[in-house]
């Protein structure tokens, strides 16, 4: 078990103050939040590379408070993949070897055979592709036998192909009882890869928790907008219905609440638009599609309603031909209220 706590950190123009975070053994655990949170300066943390003015970090049961980066059995890889130019891709994998006690050079070849490298072993990184040299990072990390593996989008900088490859990776060393710590932006590597979730800002911790219950019941609205929870309404909540504030909609949810000023949050793939009135009253609205927006393979779709109030649907591409959503005509939208969050 990895036990962060009341960690803080002061580097002048940032500071991280009073930090807790558990991550269980075997877990692949998930970091998220957006540019400049404090998500990669916690993984050196974590490291023993940034020194703590506060706190305590035990791994396993030892605390690792004190201890330099090369005595916690801890692995970092960044993005950058940050191989030695002047070795080749073996020394490069051998290199932490010679850090550590009993080195095993058993495990070396298990990983030279994992990741597929035994054709690259005498060439020089800078002649390798992405994929091949975060595979090659990732080799020399694991060599060590660390207890805990940290992750700094590692994925992020790679072709999609090298990008999928990587991941089945990273799944099969989790799989193995490796406990992973990882830092993306891609929310499907989230999903994907992770068990839990831990959502950073300014260096605060503001959600931790199973990774579909962070995305569907965000804590708060700086969460609810990160995890991409586009529709967030003012509301007036009281019994089963929530009152959009400045507007005549009535909202149904699930569940009887006491009255209270808040937020509603609905995520842009619950709600449902069609040109013709859906058969359930509950939470359908007439209105006008404003915008289209290509993301990959689906669409932001956003409508407003006859009273000016705005909703974004994701959509698929088949479905926007095959319903003939198109910008400036009327459509329909309904959602359920089992999908809304209140906060």
């Amino acid at each position: 078990m990895i036990e962060i706590e009341d960690i803080s950190l002061d580097l002048g123009s940032f500071s991280i103050d009073s930090l807790s975070l558990t991550v269980n053994n075997g877990e692949f655990f998930m970091i998220v939040g957006p540019s400049g949170a404090g998500k990669t300066i916690l993984l050196e943390a974590i490291a023993g590379i940034r020194s703590l003015c506060g706190g305590k970090i035990r791994i396993a049961g030892r605390d690792v408070t004190e201890l330099p980066p090369e005595k916690r059995k801890v692995a970092l890889v960044y993005q950058d993949y940050a191989l030695f130019p002047h070795m080749s891709v073996v020394r490069n994998i051998e290199w932490g070897l010679k850090f550590i006690d009993k080195p095993d050079k058993k495990r070396v070849g298990e990983l030279i055979d994992l990741f597929k490298l035994a054709p690259l072993l005498n060439r020089s990184p800078e002649t390798l592709s992405g994929g091949e040299q975060q595979r090659v990072s990732l080799a020399r990390s694991l060599a060590v036998n660390p207890t805990l593996l940290l992750l700094d989008e590692p994925l992020s900088a790679l072709d999609p192909s090298f990008r999928e490859e990587l991941s089945d990776y990273l799944g099969e060393i989790n799989k193995a009882g490796m406990t992973i710590i990882m830092v993306t932006h891609n929310f499907g590597e989230v999903l994907s890869l992770g068990s839990r979730v831990a959502v950073i800002t300014d260096g605060s911790l503001q959600q931790t928790g199973d990774v579909r219950t962070v995305f569907r019941e965000p804590a708060n609205r700086r969460v609810a907008e990160f995890v991409g929870m586009k529709n967030i309404i003012a509301c007036r909540v009281c019994n089963e219905k929530a009152f959009v504030e400045n507007h005549t909609e009535v909202i149904e949810i699930s569940g009887s609440l006491p009255e209270k000023n808040g937020f509603i949050g609905i995520r842009p793939e619950e709600i449902k638009i069609s040109k013709t009135r859906p058969t359930s009253d509950k939470n359908t609205f007439h209105g006008k599609t404003v915008s289209l927006v290509p993301r990959g393979m689906v669409f932001d779709v956003t409508v407003q309603t006859e009273t000016g109030f705005r909703l974004t649907a994701n959509v698929l591409s088949s479905d926007l031909v095959s319903g003939d959503i198109r910008t400036g005509e009327e459509c329909w939208i309904n959602f359920e209220p089992n999908s809304i969050h209140v906060f």
